[in-house]
């Protein structure tokens, strides 16, 4: 979505878009919650590597990470659908909606977006 001027310029610095994650995750909900804003957070995960999803996949990067909350795994593990990562939906283009990554929620978060929302699908990732 477009960036709002509130948020810290270091994040996301050199596109005026700013990824949001929305987390079907019951302790990630309650973190939230707890926290009572918005968390800047990444994924636990080097770049184009598949999805964690438990603390122990990752622990070659803990060295390099000033937290690591254990909040149980996420997804049923057997799934190869749970290690696409998330879905990412650019809604950057009023009433419309273009599909940046499938990840494992494609077919929920699109039926979510057109039957709820009334949202288009974008047919150009150019297209605005």
């Amino acid at each position: 979505m477009e960036r709002s001027e509130e948020l810290n310029k270091d994040l996301n610095p050199f596109t005026p878009l700013v990824g949001i994650r929305i987390p079907d995750h019951a302790f990630m909900q309650d973190l939230a919650q707890m926290f009572g804003g918005p968390l800047a957070l990444t994924s636990a995960n080097l770049s184009s590597q598949p999805s964690s999803l438990n603390v122990e996949e990752f622990q070659d990067l803990w060295p390099q990470l000033s937290l690591v909350i254990d909040g149980g795994p996420i997804g049923d593990g057997k799934s190869p659908k749970c290690r696409l990562g998330s879905t990412v939906v650019d809604l950057s283009v009023p009433g419309k909606f273009g599909i940046i990554r499938a990840g494992c929620a494609l077919e929920n978060t699109t039926d979510v977006l057109q039957r709820k929302y009334g949202l288009l699908p974008r047919r150009d990732p150019a297209e605005t």
